[in-house]
């Protein structure tokens, strides 16, 4: 599986590479293509039928983007990203109590961007995320099940993916923008116990991105 991993994100980072030379093609000025990095945060929580009540934890985003024109108002923007989502949750499943989830992913959101003026645009498109990292904390005094000890990477699942939509402002080579992010897959990966499949957390990526990005072409 960590073989699976590693290729993965060798792909997203020789597809974003490809992407780049594109630009060679990009001669209007009124139509000029965007490369450089970004790096913002991430308020992030789960979606789960198990939660008595959600708290939404603080994380970080950062990586590389690519906006490549298509026409004046219209472009196609791939990104490379590191991220880090998860939730502090209390939960009544098998077992009780309290705990936080960190997720960290390496993550290629794909979006369509719209120019509503030359400053102003709009988002929206799909990502996908391959997970890196876990950090599992036991937040309550329940010692039926140790989460610090007993839960790891393996109990996850690999990959994650969802929609995007946000908003930006462009000001030369300087951009601000806000997004949103919904995972569409539970991150938790399905198990048995007693003869009954269940997941474990049984929820779903939230995450609020704010972030700021700089051109460098």
């Amino acid at each position: 599986m960590k073989k699976i991993n590693n290729k993965l994100t060798g792909i997203l980072i020789l597809s974003l590479i490809f992407s780049i030379s594109i630009l060679k093609g990009q001669s209007s000025d009124e139509n000029k293509a965007r490369f450089g990095f970004k790096a913002g945060l991430n308020l992030s929580n789960m979606y789960t039928k198990d939660v008595q009540d959600e708290n939404m934890i603080l994380g970080f985003n950062g990586g590389l983007f690519l906006k490549i024109p298509v026409t004046p108002n219209f472009a196609f923007q791939p990104e490379l990203l590191y991220t880090t989502k998860g939730s502090e949750l209390t939960y009544n499943s098998f077992v009780s109590g309290k705990a936080s989830f960190s997720l960290n992913y390496v993550e290629l959101p794909v979006l369509a961007v719209i120019n509503l003026t030359k400053i102003v645009n709009i988002s929206g498109g799909v990502y996908v995320a391959t997970l890196t990292s876990v950090v599992v904390k036991n937040k309550s005094n329940v010692d039926l099940f140790n989460f610090e000890n007993e839960m790891k990477k393996s109990d996850f699942e690999m990959y994650d993916w969802g929609l995007v939509a946000g908003a930006g402002l462009d000001f030369n080579k300087v951009s601000l923008g806000v997004r949103y992010e919904y995972g569409m897959k539970p991150v938790g990966k399905e198990r048995s116990f007693l003869g009954q499949s269940y997941r474990f957390p049984d929820a779903r990526n939230s995450t609020i991105q704010i972030y700021l990005s700089i051109s460098i072409l």
